[in-house]
């Protein structure tokens, strides 16, 4: 019933909710030049129609819908892009779709809801790749201007340097649904799928570096001949072949930012020649053979 007051009218409740349903179809089956905005978002493309139902009636703005699958019985939210669909189908993003389970052509259930605005939110990447990224929250903050609310459950995709990641909504406050229009709220992250702390490989570094060594062959080998003609001291006798080094490729799990570290395993050569009082008798057997003069003997 409509109850009057001077000029004022009041409406019931009940039919002020838009309610439809729609042949569903992803982003890339759209007519048209590809929309890479929008299978990077949040937002769906809805027809005409929805658009002059909507207006007819008193609802909250920004306009926000609730997806479901009824089939399924599963459901996301989502915001609104564009009035241009053809009549009686809308298009997702594909992640959505596939949050739903949905195929091309199936029938996705919409309604218009009211959300609060988000206070907090947890993500949960799941990839490590997502730890390449330098500064992940101005990527995300960033990526979540193209999304109007998010759901707790649901996994979104984010594309970030060409490479597509994906996100997992661990937890959204004040509600399982939020809107993240307009907001301040604080994001924060969970450990990625199938991160690993090294704190193992670190304690076994620090207690032995033995098996960061590896044999390496000299190239150069022989019995070596002073130019002075002098024997060789003990200390220069010839050596193996081969020895222990460093191995090439190991990284040091000590790293500090900012700090400089210099290896001090190699000793300075004045530690390693040996002082001794030998003094051994000059020869002259160091060059023999004949020699030539650059110029020409006068006869």
């Amino acid at each position: 019933m409509f109850q009057f007051s001077g000029f004022n009218m009041m409406f019931p409740d009940a039919g002020r909710v838009f309610k439809a349903s729609y042949e569903c179809f992803s982003v890339s089956m759209m007519p048209g030049n590809e929309r890479q905005e929008i299978e990077n978002g949040g937002k769906i493309i809805m027809p005409a129609s929805a658009l002059d139902s909507l207006t007819r009636l008193n609802i909250e703005y920004p306009m926000l819908f609730k997806l479901t699958n009824v089939k399924e019985s599963l459901y996301t939210h989502a915001g609104v892009l564009e009035f241009v669909a053809e009549e009686g189908k809308c298009y997702l993003p594909y992640w959505m779709m596939v949050n739903l389970f949905l195929i091309e052509g199936d029938i996705l259930a919409i309604e218009n809801v009211s959300l609060p605005v988000a206070k907090v939110t947890k993500f949960q990447p799941c990839s490590v790749d997502f730890l390449d990224i330098t500064n992940p929250k101005a990527v995300l903050e960033n990526a979540l201007r193209n999304f109007a609310c998010l759901t707790t459950g649901d996994i979104i995709a984010i594309k970030y340097n060409k490479k597509v990641y994906e996100l997992h909504v661990l937890e959204t406050k004040p509600g399982d649904a939020v809107s993240i229009i307009e907001c301040d709220m604080n994001v924060d992250f969970e450990a990625p799928v199938g991160y690993k702390e090294k704190v193992e490989e670190k304690k076994t570094y620090e207690a032995s570096q033995d098996h960061v060594m590896e044999e390496a062959i000299e190239t150069f080998k022989g019995a070596g001949v002073r130019l002075d003609g002098k024997k060789k001291k003990e200390n220069q006798l010839d050596t193996k072949g081969v020895k222990k080094v460093k191995a090439r490729g190991v990284p040091d799990y000590d790293y500090k930012f900012g700090q400089l570290t210099f290896d001090r395993s190699v000793k300075p050569i004045s530690d390693r020649v040996v002082k001794t009082d030998f003094n051994p008798v000059p020869t002259n057997d160091g060059f023999q053979g004949q020699g030539f003069s650059m110029k020409k003997l006068r006869n």
